[in-house]
């Protein structure tokens, strides 16, 4: 909704593709959404037309073509697709290798590929790679770090900021109001993208001629009641936050921890055992120290050393009134000076856990 103007037609994408394809002497490795499945049957087209034997590689790829296949959706000829361990009988200028892993997903073909983790597939110099999809925001790092890894194989990559060989999945705003304009509705809700698509979207709609009080842009929780009379939001609200799931437990990873793992994550932990005489107030022994993820020990010892000296000084100082004795506050003590000299010493703060054992 906020692009003007149409998306691309699938027969300038076709055109493109065939211009690699007349000009790849080597195999050609197309990396495209599972889903897309028009885009598969060109490459297949492709492949046929240039005496290509297609291997379909990822289960989710090779999943798709089978079934649409047989309900008539995709159409190749008898000898057409061959297993990966069948590539090594044919030349290279004879193969092309259709998958997913676009994206850069983890454990797609095109990464593992990549990364020379496929036991069939290896890049080799004269190999084309051809990213068949625009990149999904949020995944440009990881997508340009595997086309770095191709690269510094020997393998020539395109993709759809060189040319035109992939149009994207959502209209543009001509193509959304012409679809507004065939439906004539008489309410409005768009659905799908960020607020200020769905706003744009909803903009789209009155510029064709819709009424405001008809058009509802609505959030997640949003309760809309519908009316064959009239559409509008009600004032109040559902919960539609994001439910936790970790291992067995559904629901019960709250916002304190997730904060403690995000901290843990960044800084670390430092646990402090002392041992308390529970007549005298004083320090038995040494306070025991255990780092996960801050210092490494060996080679912090002169910190370490100061560290446990003020931890028994804050201990001593708080039992040696002859008072009861608060061990919460005197942990609470613990965790925020000791805290604060670490923090001084190396610029971070890591979850500090005081153990107070009495005996």
């Amino acid at each position: 909704a906020e692009e003007e103007g149409h998306s691309l037609s699938e027969k300038k994408i076709l055109k493109n593709l065939e211009e690699i394809f007349k000009a790849s002497k080597g195999r050609i490795i197309v990396a495209t959404f599972s889903s897309l499945i028009n885009r598969i049957q060109q490459i297949i087209s492709l492949s046929e037309k240039y005496h290509r034997r297609v291997c379909l590689e990822g289960y989710s790829m090779r999943g798709n073509v089978e079934m649409c296949r047989v309900l008539g959706y995709i159409k190749a000829r008898k000898g057409t697709f061959i297993s990966s361990r069948q590539i090594e009988r044919f030349s290279p200028s004879q193969i092309t290798i259709l998958g997913t892993g676009a994206q850069g997903e983890s454990e797609a073909v095109l990464m593992r590929i990549a990364l020379k983790e496929h036991p069939y597939i290896k890049i080799r110099k004269g190999d084309s790679v051809v990213f068949s999809s625009s990149v999904i925001p949020g995944n440009e790092r990881t997508v340009q770090i595997m086309k770095d890894e191709i690269l510094k194989q020997g393998a020539r990559v395109f993709h759809y900021k060189m040319m035109d060989i992939h149009a994207g999945g959502h209209a543009k705003a001509e193509e959304l109001k012409k679809m507004i304009r065939i439906m004539k509705p008489k309410f409005f809700l768009p659905i799908h993208g960020q607020y200020s698509m769905l706003v744009a979207h909803s903009q789209l709609a009155q510029e064709v001629g819709m009424k405001d009080k008809n058009i509802v842009v609505a959030e997640n929780g949003d309760i809309i009641n519908l009316s064959p009379r009239k559409i509008y939001l009600e004032k109040k609200k559902v919960p539609a936050n994001y439910i936790m799931i970790d291992g067995l437990g559904v629901g019960d990873v709250g916002q304190v921890v997730l904060r403690d793992r995000q901290m843990l994550a960044k800084d670390g932990m430092f646990v402090i055992i002392v041992v308390v005489d529970k007549e005298t107030g004083k320090v038995r022994t040494s306070p025991d120290i255990i780092s996960r993820g801050f210092v490494y020990l060996r080679e912090s010892k002169r910190m370490l050393m100061e560290t446990r000296k003020k931890t028994i000084a804050i201990v001593e100082r708080a039992t040696g009134s002859g008072r009861a004795v608060n061990w919460s506050y005197i942990k609470d003590e613990i965790r925020n000076k000791i805290g604060k000299f670490l923090f001084q010493k190396t610029q971070r703060r890591p979850m500090v856990l005081p153990v107070v054992i009495e005996v």
